[in-house]
């Protein structure tokens, strides 16, 4: 992607040269009062001396009265572009300052006005909302048919994921797959959609582990038996008039085509992504002439691209680098999608104009929207919104555990807890509200914060092997910076603040150094970090994540590239050379690995997507044991081994969501 064009689109000159000029004409007809009314209801700030700004305006404003009239002013757009100034056959002449004083004014608002984005109107300002769904469990991946008369979800209500489908205004739902499509899953792409004609629900599925057996499937929207849509497809999208298709495969980089007509022909290669890189939700202008899709390393340093749809150069279309999802036109010029903020909360709503290219939240509150999609002409929009319940549970680990062992909650004293971490005698979590997130220490049912800041904390904090520090990254308005505390809150201070890390930190087993990946021109490589401030060294080279070093500090492990929904383990020694890892091909999601204090034994998660089992891996033997099993409404997100090998703590991830449908004015 280093060849990409990074510049914005450009806006339509005639029209929206035109659209500026009727407005800010209106605006100098205004009085102070009703420019700041006009002002606070936009947003704006209000100035109380609106003539200290506009002084000059409103100064010449009888006199540019009386030149308008005399003078006959009108505006228009020749074919530059450019706005002329015509003037009657008996004219008397203009002064010449107030000619320049006139067109100082006008290029100045028309500045101001761009700058402060007067014409951007909220799309969803006005938008009456419906609750579709009021399910317990969860409800998620929501497809409008392009004529905004079906929905079609994902949901567990009767147990297993299942494809569910309802006819607006009809109150019915009705359950396509009935348990006979064993892995539906797939947040980071558009797991649903519709056939043109809204007569079959098209849905993403994989069979096994492997990212050869991901295809698109479809099913009768009134029912019948599931068959292959798009057989080693991963997603895809029709153009407005059918004729053209736009597809991406689970191959490395996503490999993306088009083709043409509904037969599936001619198939052409637009775009693939480098190594480690990926591309989702692609989707055709309406004018079918380019293909937008998200682009970059999964899960939250992504943008919005798009491409001509006969290949060429990718144009980036937004700079947030953060967790984008399901981008969706409303209209010609309005882009809406689903983004983290700068600090990693969320997802939230956004929308930018493409002539302007300025993203704009449109959503606030607790609430995380989880997908979203439009109708063809774009008033009818159906979200995903989610309200996770994270919780922590106590395992106790022997050689007799079985899958069906109790598990025990733990009390905390915080509305939740996350990212557990054990040491001798105390459990760390971290724990966050809407403005704050914090390090909490639990010791002989005593919960303490320890550490509290604005942000959110990247992976998860990192205990020394002594126990006695505590290293974390977290992301600060768009900034992640490295900090080390004591485990008693006391000596807190900054390791950098000048790497983008990214996943799970380590502790050197000299305590010396801390290894975490850093993104390093879009591909992340594991660094040491000295903890005194001097420079960082690279120490794997190639595409490497979330290290754990061995019990014996002699190698690394960490996880490579996500190749369709699935990533390898790899190992390296500790003097930097490539050594044999064990054989684990793990599903995404499933990147955190703990070795138990003793022995050659590795903890870590198997599973579906959206549900995950801890396991246990005998090194030496290559033998596997499974050690959970809890109710697939649940998904272990993170885990840690205490000291002795004795117990594991889980945070336990209990998601429940609803359809949300929004008529838009």
């Amino acid at each position: 992607m280093a060849e990409a064009s990074v510049r914005a689109p450009q806006p339509d000159s005639k029209s929206d040269r035109l659209e500026s000029w009727k407005e800010i004409a209106a605006y100098l007809n205004r009085d102070v009062t009703t420019v700041q009314r006009w002002e606070k209801r936009e947003g704006m700030p209000v100035h109380r001396h609106q003539h200290d700004r506009m002084g000059s305006v409103f100064a010449f404003r009888s006199e540019l009265d009386s030149w308008w009239q005399s003078r006959k002013l009108r505006v228009s757009l020749p074919e530059s572009g450019d706005p002329i100034l015509a003037a009657p056959p008996k004219a008397k002449p203009l002064r010449p300052i107030l000619a320049v004083a006139l067109l100082v004014v006008v290029a100045g608002l028309a500045v101001w006005f761009q700058e402060r984005e007067v014409f951007w109107r909220n799309p969803i300002a006005n938008a009456r909302f419906q609750v579709l769904t009021d399910f317990d469990g969860v409800a998620q991946a929501a497809a409008i048919s392009r004529d905004g008369q079906f929905v079609a979800f994902l949901s567990d209500r009767d147990g297993q994921m299942d494809v569910w489908v309802t006819q607006l205004g009809s109150g019915q739902f009705h359950n396509l797959t009935r348990g006979r499509v064993p892995e539906l899953v797939n947040p980071s792409i558009r797991t649903l959609g519709f056939s043109p004609d809204s007569s079959l629900v098209t849905f993403w599925s994989r069979k096994s582990d492997s990212s050869s057996d991901i295809s698109i499937w479809a099913v009768p929207t009134l029912g019948g038996e599931p068959r292959p849509y798009l057989e080693g497809a991963a997603e895809f999208d029709w153009s407005g008039d059918g004729s053209l298709l736009v597809y991406h495969t689970p191959g490395p980089g996503d490999p993306t085509f088009v083709s043409e007509g509904a037969r599936h022909t001619a198939d052409k290669p637009i775009f693939t992504a480098p190594q480690g890189l990926h591309s989702h939700f692609p989707f055709f202008s309406p004018d079918n002439k380019f293909v937008y899709f998200v682009h970059g390393a999964l899960p939250d340093k992504l943008d919005i691209w798009r491409i001509h749809s006969n290949g060429g150069t990718p144009e980036r279309i937004t700079s947030q680098n953060a967790a984008i999802t399901f981008p969706v036109l409303l209209g010609r010029k309005t882009l809406a999608y689903l983004a983290t903020n700068p600090d990693a909360s969320g997802p939230w709503i956004y929308a930018l104009d493409l002539n302007r290219g300025n993203p704009h939240r449109l959503t606030f509150g607790p609430e995380r929207y989880t997908s979203l999609s439009a109708s063809a002409d774009g008033r009818r929009l159906v979200a995903t919104i989610a309200n996770p319940k994270r919780s922590l549970w106590r395992l106790q680990l022997d050689e007799s555990s079985t899958p069906n062992a109790a598990a025990s909650p733990i009390s905390l004293t915080t509305t939740s807890g996350f990212s557990p971490r054990l040491g001798a005698g105390f459990l760390l979590y971290v724990s966050s509200n809407a403005d704050r997130t914090s390090i909490w220490k639990l010791a002989n049912n005593n919960a303490a914060e320890i550490w509290s800041g604005q942000g959110e904390i990247i992976g998860g904090p990192a205990l020394s092997r002594d126990g006695q520090w505590i290293a974390f990254s977290i992301m600060q308005k768009g900034q992640p910076s490295l900090q080390v505390i004591q485990n008693d809150g006391t000596n807190a201070r900054v390791v950098t603040s000048s790497l983008n890390l990214q996943g799970e930190l380590a502790w050197a087993p000299d305590g010396q150094s801390i290894v975490s990946a850093v993104n390093d021109q879009g591909t992340p490589h594991i660094f040491r970090i000295p903890i005194d401030g001097s420079s960082p060294q690279v120490l794997v080279r190639e595409y490497s994540l979330d290290p754990v070093w061995s019990p014996d500090g002699s190698y690394l492990l960490y996880s490579g590239p996500d190749i369709g929904t699935t990533f390898e383990v790899k190992a390296i020694s500790s003097s930097g050379s490539a050594m044999a890892s064990p054989t684990l091909k793990l599903t995404r999601g499933a990147r955190r690995l703990v070795f138990l204090p003793r022995g050659r034994k590795l903890l870590f998660l198997r599973g579906d997507i959206s549900h995950k089992s801890l396991w246990l891996l005998d090194l030496e033997k290559g033998t596997e044991r499974q050690l959970t099993n809890f109710d697939p409404k649940f998904d272990i997100h993170d885990f840690d081994v205490s000291a002795d090998g004795t117990q594991i703590v889980v945070e336990r991830l209990q998601s429940q969501s609803d359809v949300v449908l929004m008529n838009l004015q």
